[in-house]
């Protein structure tokens, strides 16, 4: 499966980006400072990136950022609904986080494609396929009364997608577009993603529990304390007396290794904690294997979009 097991993990980044006043006068704003729209109405943005992997920064075009995003984010041979329904999760994320968080601070630009400051990039494994999911959403983003959707996206939700607070322990005000929907997901996932175990060692787990404060030198129990709407471990207990956020513990122990938190069952034996469950990712928004069998379905990549994100419209900024 290629690339599609760490995704997610991208969208737990938030960014923060402070404006500019002198001497009581708002100067003029930076392209991209919060609340500022990109470019003129109906003008395709350049943007400027932080390239990961050569630490240069480069402005290129925002349809041609999508495509590196698309093939960086999902298998390059999937059917073009479900890479465009991608496209449109992708471009409505770059408008969101530059509009309403000035982009990334830290490196002095407006996206970037290091996955865990923005979202993956993958200008090499760009093929027609993509070009074309891309180009038919040309300028597609997800609003929500009039404002850019922050979109989340994930491998498999497991049959449910989970609301944000659940899923990612999100502490802001739970967006109204993200809610707890059905997703198709088993019809297009593999056996591994479908149902799986994932055991750990007590030491492993120990040191995770450590880097969330909590303190333990042995683990005897552990149990699921707390379900979210989709039926999400949102706190697990651990001794009897020790709760810990799920998602957050997911995080810790390795996202990739505990693939979500809609558990099964958990359990300590022969020395290891063993998560038995379903699905890949925190849950949040698009799930991309949902997606695949909607597009296999005959579904267009707006209606695959607008069944993840509740009352959001497609709308199309620049032609």
């Amino acid at each position: 499966m290629k690339r599609i097991i760490i995704i997610g993990l991208c969208i737990l980044s938030v960014f923060a980006y402070g404006g500019c006043k002198w001497q009581g006068k708002q100067e003029k704003p930076e392209p991209g400072a919060p609340g500022q729209q990109m470019t003129a109405p109906g003008v395709e943005p350049t943007i400027s990136v932080y390239m990961h992997e050569t630490g240069e920064k480069k402005d290129m075009k925002m349809e041609e950022y999508i495509a590196g995003v698309v093939a960086g984010e999902m298998r390059n041979d999937w059917p073009v609904e479900a890479l465009a329904a991608q496209a449109i999760v992708a471009r409505s994320f770059t408008v969101y986080q530059i509009e309403t968080k000035g982009g990334v601070k830290e490196r002095g630009t407006q996206a970037s494609t290091d996955i865990k400051e923005f979202q993956a990039y993958s200008a090499k494994d760009i093929n027609d396929n993509v070009r074309k999911a891309v180009a038919m959403t040309r300028g597609m983003i997800m609003v929500y009364q009039g404002k850019p959707a922050y979109t989340w996206f994930h491998a498999s939700a497991g049959g449910k997608t989970a609301t944000a607070k659940e899923g990612l322990n999100y502490r802001e005000a739970e967006p109204p577009y993200i809610q707890s929907v059905d997703s198709p997901d088993d019809a297009s996932a593999p056996p591994e993603v479908r149902s799986w175990d994932a055991a750990f060692s007590q030491a492993d787990v120990i040191k995770a529990l450590d880097q969330l404060g909590k303190k333990v030198s042995d683990i005897s129990s552990v149990e699921i304390a707390q379900r979210g709407p989709s039926g999400r471990t949102t706190t697990l207990k651990f001794n009897g007396d020790t709760d810990v956020s799920g998602p957050d513990f997911r995080v810790a122990i390795g996202s990739t290794k505990l693939r979500s938190m809609l558990l099964n069952n958990v359990k300590v034996a022969g020395g290891q904690i063993i998560f038995s469950g379903k699905g890949f990712g925190h849950g949040v928004g698009l799930s991309q294997y949902g997606a695949l069998t909607m597009a296999k379905e005959g579904k267009k990549p707006e209606e695959i979009v607008t069944h993840y994100f509740t009352g959001v419209t497609v709308e199309k900024r620049w032609q």
